[in-house]
């Protein structure tokens, strides 16, 4: 996570608000634990404006809409949805609106709109000014410190990202620099950065206690805290694979990279359990549509949002 301003104190505890926050979010999407589809729609449509562009379109607009974005998940044609046609669509979706996102920030990256984006370009966008660290001088400021270290990670990205090694990033070096997980030439990097972080010992692997970071036991506690006995639960059943007691490279990778696949599957199981009135484990049109108001606030739709993009409605994809 880069932060958007100047990197002061203040930056710091913006980033630790975020974080905070996230616990407060959490208790508007569930309130009392039931799940509030319209925070889905108001938190990912965006601004208000285009909530408001969301209710204004008409019923059988919405609809027609719909019905064309239903016949484009069905791949093979045979009139339902099953759990790995929702789940593919869903993976398709998070990409092409992470790609749209990097391509919008690019245009704001390139200044001079030569085609390319500096490193004093993103510098100037993030942070106002252009920042430059010395790699091999630590900062007695614990925070500055911190922040000397993002600021050091990102720029060894960026030269990665940068194939050609001009001056610049062009569009696709970009979006490797924004999502090294969605590029090939960049997984050993994103493998390395890891390892960097996590394994202490050096031995190219990270262990249970490497995986949970500087946590120690309260020598008073009987037992662990509720979270670690999550992370723990993790590490062994999710990322250590073969069972060896510790992360190989390929394992590091499915922890650090975005799961969206995992994801997706969630969610399309999620759908049919709500949405399948027979109980044949897939969807119809018709199915759907009694249960619109569920899917136009799912993931499957980007809660409403691909109502709006052509991209995923228009005949031709």
């Amino acid at each position: 996570m880069r932060l958007g301003s100047r990197p002061t104190a203040l930056g710091l505890m913006l980033l630790y608000a975020a974080v905070v926050g996230a616990s407060e979010a959490e208790e508007l999407h569930y309130p009392q634990g039931e799940h509030r589809a319209d925070y889905d729609r108001e938190a990912l449509l965006g601004v208000q404006e285009d909530v408001d562009e969301y209710v204004k379109l008409g019923h059988e607009e919405q609809q027609r809409r719909l019905q064309s974005i239903i016949k484009k998940i069905d791949a093979d044609s045979d009139g339902f949805l099953t759990e790995s046609e929702l789940s593919q669509w869903i993976q398709m979706s998070f990409k092409h609106y992470a790609m749209q996102e990097a391509k919008q920030q690019f245009v704001e990256y390139d200044k001079n709109s030569d085609g390319t984006v500096t490193w004093d370009e993103y510098n100037i966008q993030m942070y106002d000014r252009v920042i430059d660290f010395d790699e091999n001088t630590a900062l007695d400021d614990a925070e500055e410190e911190s922040f000397r270290q993002l600021h050091l990670k990102d720029k060894k990205r960026f030269e990665k990202a940068n194939q050609d090694s001009g001056p610049g990033l062009s569009l696709e070096e970009f979006i490797a620099f924004e999502h090294p997980e969605e590029v090939d030439y960049m997984t050993e990097f994103v493998i390395q950065e890891a390892l960097e972080e996590h394994d202490k010992n050096g031995d190219g692997f990270v262990s249970l206690e490497e995986f949970l970071g500087d946590y120690r036991r309260d020598p008073t506690a009987n037992e662990d805290p509720e979270w670690i006995l999550v992370e723990k639960d993790r590490f062994v059943n999710d990322y250590d694979k073969d069972n060896d007691g510790r992360l190989d490279p390929q394992e590091l990778l499915s922890w650090v990279v975005p799961n969206n696949q995992g994801i997706a599957q969630e969610e399309a199981l999620h759908l049919i359990d709500e949405m399948d009135l027979n109980g044949d484990k897939k969807l119809s049109e018709e199915e759907i549509l009694e249960n619109q108001d569920l899917f136009l606030t799912s993931e499957a739709t980007d809660y409403g949002r691909q109502l709006h993009d052509d991209y995923f409605y228009h005949d031709e994809l």
